[in-house]
C-alpha cells in the first residue's frame, strides 16, 4: 500500500487521544471523518491497529512499532514545514534578546542595525542583564552570553570564544586587584580570581564588567575583563604574564520550546555568522 501523511495523522490522533472522539477534537474534524480514515487505513493495509475496548481504542500490541514509525514521520513532516516556513518568510514580527552590559553597549547595537537594515519589519528589544534571564518564562526570546556550557533547557550554538585577560590604567601605581561581585562571580574571570588572587588584594569590587572597567581606568587595581574590553580602551593597557588561556565560549540560544520557531531561528542565525564574522574582536590581547 502507498501510505500518506493525510492517513497517518488520523491514526496516529487516535493512538495518542485513546478515542475517536479524541482524535476528533485534537483534529478539529468530525468523529466520523475519523471513524473513516482509519477504517479505510486499516482496509488498505490489511491490519487492525487498534483494539477496540470499552473504555477506548487502545494500540493492537503487535502494532506499535507502527504508531512509533508514524510518530517519526510526524517530526519529520512538521520539520520540513517550518524549514519551508522559516525559507519563504521574512524575517519579521518582535524579538526580545538578552545579553550582558558589556555586549548590549559595544557588540551588539551595530549588529542589530544590520539586521534592521536587511529586515526593516523586524521589531527588537534589548534587555541588558548579567543575570540569566528564565527564557522558559518568557523573558526573552533569545539570549547572547559567555558561558562554558549551555543550560539543559537552552538549545543553541556557540560560533566563538570569548578571552579574559588583566588590565590596568597605564602608569599604575599599585599592585590592588578587582573583584567581582553577583552573578558575575560565578563566571569564569570570577572563578578564577576566587582561586589565584589574595582577598586581602582585592580593594573593589563590581557586578559588572563595565563599572570594573572604570574603576580600573581610575588607577584602583588590576580588573580581569573581556579582552575587547580592555584592548578597546585607550586608558588601560593589558597586563601579560599573570593569566593566559581564560575564557568562554559565546552562545546563541532559545528556549528549546522555542528554538524551532522561524523568526527566532532565523535571528540566531543571522547573530551567529556576524559574531563568527567578529572572532578576531573577541581572542586574546597581543
Amino acid at each position: 500500500m502507498r501510505a500518506n501523511w493525510d492517513d497517518l495523522r488520523f491514526i496516529l490522533a487516535v493512538a495518542e487521544q485513546g478515542s475517536v472522539s479524541g482524535a476528533a477534537r485534537s483534529l478539529g474534524v468530525n468523529h466520523a471523518t475519523v471513524l473513516r480514515r482509519v477504517a479505510a487505513y486499516e482496509a488498505a493495509a490489511g491490519v487492525a491497529l487498534f483494539d477496540k475496548t470499552p473504555s477506548g481504542y487502545a494500540v493492537a500490541g503487535n502494532q506499535r512499532r507502527t504508531i512509533d514509525a508514524a510518530r517519526e514521520v510526524e517530526r519529520a513532516v512538521l520539520a520540513v514545514g517550518r524549514i519551508l516556513q522559516g525559507a519563504r518568510a521574512p524575517l519579521t514580527g518582535e524579538v526580545r534578546v538578552t545579553s550582558t552590559d558589556s555586549f548590549c553597549q559595544y557588540v551588539l547595537p551595530p549588529m542589530i542595525s544590520r539586521l534592521r537594515s536587511d529586515a526593516p519589519a523586524l521589531r527588537i528589544e534589548l534587555l541588558s542583564s548579567n543575570a540569566h534571564l528564565d527564557l522558559g518564562r518568557t523573558h526573552a526570546d533569545i539570549a547572547i552570553r559567555p558561558a562554558e556550557r549551555l543550560p539543559e533547557d537552552l538549545a543553541g550554538e556557540s560560533p566563538v570564544d570569548l578571552s579574559f585577560a588583566p588590565f590596568a590604567r597605564k602608569c599604575r601605581d599599585n599592585d590592588h586587584w578587582l573583584g567581582l561581585s553577583g552573578p558575575l562571580a560565578r563566571s569564569v574571570a570570577g572563578r578564577w580570581l576566587d582561586a589565584n588572587v589574595d582577598p586581602a588584594r582585592i580593594v573593589a569590587r563590581a557586578d559588572s564588567f563595565l563599572i570594573l572597567r572604570e574603576i580600573a581606568a581610575a588607577g584602583d587595581g588590576m580588573a580581569i575583563l573581556p579582552a575587547f574590553l580592555g584592548a578597546e580602551d585607550d586608558r588601560l593597557e593589558w597586563v601579560p604574564g599573570v593569566v593566559s588561556g581564560l575564557k568562554a565560549r559565546i552562545w546563541v540560544a532559545s528556549h528549546a520550546d522555542l528554538a524551532d520557531v522561524p523568526r527566532f531561528a532565523e535571528m540566531r542565525r543571522a547573530l551567529v555568522r556576524m559574531l563568527t564574522d567578529s572572532a578576531a574582536r573577541f581572542a586574546p590581547p597581543g
